[in-house]
Order: C-alpha cells, then structure tokens, then sequence
C-alpha cells in the first residue's frame, strides 16, 4: 500500500514539474492585500491613489464602462465624498439626447453618469492601438487569472485565497524588462516576463515617479512614487471595481453563519425537549421501555 502510494505521488510530481520547468507561463508572485481572507477590507487611501493612477495613466486607453461617478462615494469603496464626486463628474463630457431637435449633445457628466469610453467605439480604439482595442479594465482582476498548479491549489482552498487575479494584474505591469538573449519580439510588441507567451502589444504604461501622490506634513509622498506602488494600488483599485460589495458579501456571510449556529443550537434543545419522553430521560430519570399488554 505504501508503496502504491509513493508510485501515485511520484506520477503527481512528475506531471507538474514539466510545467514549472518549461517557463511558458510564469508564476506571478503571491502579494498581500488588505481585502484578502475572511476579514479583509479594502484600504480607502490605497483605492484613492488607485483611481488616480488609473485616471492619469490608464483612461487614455482603458475603458470603465461598469462604474459610475457615484460609486466612488458609497460605502465600500474609495469613499470620496459627494462634493469631490460632483466636481469630478463635471470635469469630464457625456453625449446625451436627443434634444428636441433631434440632435445628440454634449454635457458636464453628473455623478449618475458612467465613466465616458476613451474611444467612440470599438474600431476607433483598435485603429489607435495597433489594431487590437484595450479592453475594459472593470472586472479585470477578475477576468484575468492563472494557475497556482499543485501543491497551491490545496492550501489556498484553506487559506480561502482568491486573489490571483489581482496577483496577474500586479505583475503584469510590473513585469516589463530586456528581452532575454536569443528571444525576438516582434515590431510593436513588448517583452512581459508574465504575460502568456512574453509579446504584449501594450507599452510599458508606469515609470517612478510618473503619479504624484499626496504629501505629507513635512512634504513628502505618503506612499513611495515607484512602479510596484502604482502596480499596487491601481491593482487595488480594479479590484474593487470588479467586486465592488466585497466587504458587505464578507459581512453577510458572517452573519449568516453566526445566524445558523444560534439555530443549530436551538433546534438541538427543542429536538431533546420534543422528544425526552420517546425512548430518553425526563427530569434526570430514565424512561421505561414501553410495554404491549396482550
């Protein structure tokens, strides 16, 4: 038997190793997040300077077409308050109509508007970008993840990590550098060490020091102006627009869990008070069997 059971793991491993070996698809680094595990919440100031980092630098190509200006206030997110949201939304233009001439129009966007598209449309960005559009970045975490392969895939069933997505995005745009000797990047591709296949069509979009971030009393940035900080916290702020109720979901659960162990313990006291007199003990005395008189 053990020695079957050898045989099995031995087969195990050797699956798996040609794959970590072969370097296709390397393995992002696992980050830590506030909004990971069971109680993980998300760090207000960190989806702050996310979304400027994605304003600054993402939104001249990236659409969010699932986020509206509101959003940005409510509870769970950023947290801007409504003054800052409004003021943000009219700096931006939103076709509307038609108006009464039948004419589409542009206005100040209203804190009920989404964010407006970089593009018109969907052959307009492919066009300006080399004939493939960039793609929506709303659920991005979330649409983009890997393979952790074995033996990961057990403990983050215990670990409940479901930040991988996150993970990818985070390397992703910190994994541009030289391509390595003997490997050709073909004219208007990049080399990505974490992208499938290493040829991504998207320049290296952050550089140290490109974002300015808030400053503190004696004048410096609150957080390094480095690219894995603005990796970080755009990551982070994605992150949130793709789950944008994580920290209520994370909230109910508990309480329905705390919820099901009350219950479960009041329908085992009413189970034994129901049936005490059916074969258990009533008031500490045993029940005697029942009898048949023939």
């Amino acid at each position: 038997m053990m020695k079957r059971t050898l045989l099995i793991a031995a087969a195990v491993l050797g699956l798996a190793a040609p794959a970590f070996a072969a370097g296709e698809t390397p393995v992002p680094p696992a980050q830590k997040w506030s909004f990971q595990g069971p109680f993980g919440t998300f760090d207000r100031a960190q989806l702050q300077r996310g979304f400027k980092v994605y304003r600054e630098v993402c939104a001249s190509c990236h659409s969010l077409n699932y986020v509206a200006f509101r959003n940005l206030h409510q509870p769970g997110g950023p947290e801007f308050s409504e003054a800052q949201v409004r003021a943000l939304a009219a700096e931006y233009k939103v076709q509307d109509g038609p108006n009464e001439a039948g004419d589409m129009f542009e206005r100040p966007g209203r804190p009920a508007d989404r964010f407006p598209a970089p593009f018109p449309n969907e052959n307009a960005a492919a066009s300006a970008n080399g004939g493939k559009a960039p793609p929506d970045l709303s659920l991005m975490p979330k649409a983009r993840t890997y393979e952790r392969g074995f033996p990961w895939f057990i403990t983050d069933v215990f670990r409940q990590y479901s930040e991988n997505g996150a993970d990818y995005v985070t390397a992703l745009l910190t994994g541009y550098e030289e391509a390595p000797q003997g490997f050709t990047v073909p004219q208007g591709g990049h080399y990505n060490h974490y992208y499938p296949g290493h040829v991504i069509a998207m320049p290296k979009p952050l550089s140290d020091g490109q974002v300015e971030y808030p400053k503190n009393e004696a004048g410096q940035p609150q957080v390094p102006e480095t690219v894995e900080q603005y990796a970080r916290d755009v990551t982070a702020f994605l992150m949130w627009t793709a789950e944008p109720h994580l920290e209520a979901r994370k909230r109910l659960g508990f309480q329905v869990i705390l919820f099901l162990i009350v219950l479960s313990g009041l329908l085992y006291f009413t189970k034994k008070k129901v049936w005490a007199r059916v074969g258990g003990e009533v008031e500490g005395h045993a029940t005697p069997p029942m009898t048949h008189n023939p």
